[in-house]
């Protein structure tokens, strides 16, 4: 006995077209107001460093021998303030900058001086070379902001489950005008990988036709594990660099912006000596120095937080951890694990996970989400310009909502991915 497969006709729903529209219709009803959007800390995560506040009491304005509420103490930093964010970043107190509130703005001046002056390996200023900058795709949108607004032209290589396709940046780098990378080395927004040793230090000793070939290391997640005994280990450009020949190649940004409060941390940079000489000279010239309370503030709570920062950063595991097993268990659940309408990233830490669909309707999930109450990041916001050539990439971002409006944010999400994706088909086979 044999059994013939009618299929639609022309105009006429699969079944799975027309399951999926139920689905949704029957989503939309709720009328949700969730929001998966951008990669922020809950409150209860600032929670966890209300004692900020109050660390600083009236007569408890000296540190270092210094007062903290005048102008003495220099650019670039308070020295303990340094020492503890060498600590993080593993390398010694001289090799560190300390700012103000954000490591994007770091990374804003680093390039904005490298533009007007070049750095010190330069013959001259960038911005009269007509410079371009790789970047790792999918990747960062507000990296793709910044290179291009300072006047930089953007070339992209894949990320890839070992971090960026070091092959492709030695081709790039092959090209005097291309100088430099700046990637996500640990946790990758948005996918959550971590750049491999080997790759490490075939990056950082890598041959360029530029002699001021520079990576920009924005490890904003270096920290950020969600859990302490199967985590990726951060590398050390810095040290990689200086063995590899090329001491003053790197600059390695970090901050406190979701460790702390994310409106109000501390950034700070890590490079060589000379580098720190190079940079304090420019930040000089700008300001007499960044915010020593707020340093003063940051060492003293860190240091009396129960476990120091690894006991913070494990108090943040604990919040952050059930919300990407909810997205993983509900995509797995609603979608399977076969790729059929989507394939997603399984991070050991960071704030993001990366989804590709199987067809490229990822602007129509997106479309659909929002339609039913769920905020998404723009499709094609991890590529630059706004430009996904694939059409399937979608960051996910579950860290803000409770982990119970996470679970019900994907079920919502999977339902849109079923609709635009059985969408796709049926017109495909119209």
């Amino acid at each position: 006995m044999t059994t013939d497969t009618v299929q639609p006709g022309p105009g006429q729903p699969s079944d799975a077209l027309a399951a999926a529209q139920a689905a949704y219709d029957a989503l939309k009803a709720r009328r949700l107001g969730l929001n998966m959007q951008r990669g922020q800390p809950s409150d209860a995560d600032f929670d966890l460093s209300n004692g900020l506040l109050t660390v600083l009491g009236e007569g408890d304005l000296r540190m270092d021998g210094l007062d903290l509420r005048n102008y003495t103490g220099g650019v670039t930093g308070l020295p303990s303030a340094r020492a503890m964010f060498a600590h993080f970043l593993d390398v010694k107190a001289e090799n560190v900058v300390v700012w103000n509130n954000a490591s994007l703005e770091l990374q804003g001046l680093v390039l904005s001086f490298a533009q007007l002056h070049g750095v010190r390996n330069s013959t001259g200023p960038w911005f009269t070379q007509q410079p371009r900058m790789i970047v790792t795709v999918p990747g960062y949108d507000r990296h793709f902001l910044l290179l291009q607004t300072l006047g930089f032209t953007l070339l992209t290589v894949p990320m890839q489950p070992d971090g960026p396709d070091v092959e492709a940046i030695e081709r790039l780098a092959a090209d005097p005008t291309v100088k430099g990378v700046l990637f996500v080395p640990t946790y990758s927004n948005p996918g959550g990988e971590s750049i491999s040793p080997e790759k490490a230090r075939r990056l950082a000793g890598l041959k360029a036709a530029a002699p001021d070939f520079t990576i920009f290391a924005d490890d904003a997640y270096r920290v950020h594990h969600l859990d302490e005994e199967d985590r990726d280990e951060p590398v050390n450009f810095v040290v990689l660099a200086r063995d590899a020949g090329y001491p003053d190649r790197a600059f390695v940004f970090a901050s406190t912006s979701k460790v702390t409060f994310a409106g109000a941390g501390l950034g700070f940079v890590a490079s060589s000596e000379d580098n720190v000489k190079w940079l304090s000279k420019y930040l000089g010239a700008q300001s007499i120095g960044p915010n020593k309370l707020e340093q003063a503030r940051h060492v003293r709570f860190l240091e009396a937080y129960p476990g120091g920062l690894e006991g913070l950063m494990q108090a943040h595991a604990r919040l952050i951890a059930p919300k990407f097993r909810a997205v993983d268990e509900t995509l797995r659940a609603e979608l399977g694990g076969n790729g059929e309408y989507a394939t997603w990233t399984s991070p050991k830490g960071g704030y993001f996970i990366s989804l590709d669909t199987a067809e490229p309707v990822a602007a129509r999930v997106v479309q659909l989400a929002g339609e039913a109450g769920i905020s998404l990041t723009p499709a094609g916001a991890t590529y630059p310009d706004g430009q996904d050539p694939t059409g399937r990439n979608i960051r996910l971002a579950p860290t803000r909502p409770p982990v119970e409006e996470v679970y019900t944010a994907m079920q919502g999400v999977a339902a849109c991915i079923r609709l635009a994706t059985e969408e796709y088909r049926a017109g495909r086979r119209g």
